[in-house]
Formats: structure tokens, sequence, C-alpha cells
């Protein structure tokens, strides 16, 4: 499977959330050989959508002469897009939204009803294209948190997509909390693998990933410079 890693972390290979994701990679790489390509949005010259419809309208051909282009040539070369990013503010960091928006050029101006809402009809075939979102956060709980990312990639990605959220993230990069983050890992590669041998994650599995690894009030005492990570209670 060719996959297009689109690291949004402004951390680059030191992001929390990128140790996650290649826990999952690994457990994709279990069932099968993959072809995987990291970009780190970051670094890449993506100037802002002027929403001035110039691509819809002229066969996909943006006014921005910019790394964008070869971006959207490896999305249509890809058969997954996985997007992996900490939550920011309840979404995604500001570079990879800038991509996202500038993906305006594979659709154009028509609409037409699918379901119960209207869609633009795509300029390029990206029907094969399946989309994966893994997100930490540096918050103990889930509930009341991911919502507003996790609403946002289901309308930009209406079919085809698997959502991984993972709260207490900064706890992968701490030595010291292994003892903890070590097995939470070994669930996210079995995802990894289950994924690609199914095409799916089994819904007990993915509430497993996204549950605290420790109490959240042991958590968030932890971050308040409380109490050492390992402490038993």
């Amino acid at each position: 499977m060719r996959i297009l890693v689109l690291n949004g972390s402004p951390k680059k290979e030191n992001s929390d959330t990128l140790l996650i994701t290649r826990a999952f990679l690994a457990g994709m790489e279990d069932a099968a050989k993959q072809e995987v390509r990291l970009i780190d949005v970051v670094d890449r010259h993506i100037e802002y959508c002027t929403g001035c419809f110039s691509c819809m309208q002229n066969g996909g051909t943006c006014i921005h002469n910019d790394d964008m282009r070869e971006i959207l040539d490896a999305i249509l070369c890809s058969d997954l897009l996985l997007f992996s990013f900490p939550l920011y503010c309840y979404g995604m960091p500001a570079p990879l939204k800038a991509l996202i928006d500038r993906t305006l050029p594979l659709s154009g101006m028509a609409m037409q009803k699918v379901g119960d809402r209207y869609e633009h009809v795509g300029q390029a075939d990206f029907s094969g294209l399946r989309y994966l979102m893994i997100c930490g956060c540096g918050f103990p709980n889930s509930r009341q948190n991911f919502e507003p990312a996790v609403a946002q990639f289901r309308l930009l990605f209406p079919s085809g997509h698997t959502i991984l959220t993972v709260p207490e993230a900064p706890m992968f990069s701490a030595p010291e909390a292994a003892v903890v983050t070590a097995p939470r890992l070994d669930l996210v590669r079995k995802a990894g693998r289950q994924y690609a041998e199914t095409g799916m994650i089994a819904p007990a599995l993915l509430e497993q990933i996204g549950s605290p690894m420790i109490p959240e009030e042991q958590y968030a005492a932890i971050v308040n410079g409380g109490f050492d990570p390992l402490e038993k209670k």
C-alpha cells in the first residue's frame, strides 16, 4: 500500500503523536510490506488559500506556485492518506489546516447531492483513497476534547475514514512512563496490523487505545508537578 503520512506537528520527528503513528505503521508492516512517504508539513512552503476559486474553474491550477503542486500529485498517487497531528485548540495545527484548504484544486465548482448534503464534484479521481487520522493530545480525557477535530475529519472525508484519538500523549516521550506507554503502543501496533489486513479496526480496540493510560486525576497531578508518574497508589 502506498501511504502518504502528513505530519502536522511543528515538532516534526519529536512529535509525541508521531511516536503513536510509527507504532501503527509498524503494525501495518507486520501484515505486509508498505510504501511509506512522510511529509513534515511545517517544512513545506504552503501559501494560504485566498478563496479566489480559480483552481476550481480552470482545471485545478492554483494561483500559488509553491509546494502544494507536488503534494497534490503525491496525494493522487497514494492509497492511504495518514494525517498525524497533535490537538491544537480542539483542531489541527495551522500548517496542516493550510494544506487541507489548498486541496481545493481537486474539486470543481459544480455540486452534487450525496446523501443528505451537497459536495463539490471532483476534478481528479481520488475515489480509491482511504483516510486515517491519528491525533494525540495533552489532556487526560478523550470526551469533550477531540470531538471538533473528529467531526471535521468525518465531514472532510465522509467515506473510507478511520480515526484514532489518544489522550495523555506527552507520556509517550517520557522514558519513565514506559511501564504504561509500551503496552499502549503494542495496542496501536495491533491496530495497524488489523487495519492492513482488514481495512478496519475493531471498535473495542479503538476504545482501548483512546482510554487514559493512568487515572485522569493522577495524570493531571503529574502535569501540575504533583508527584512521580510511577508512584504506586
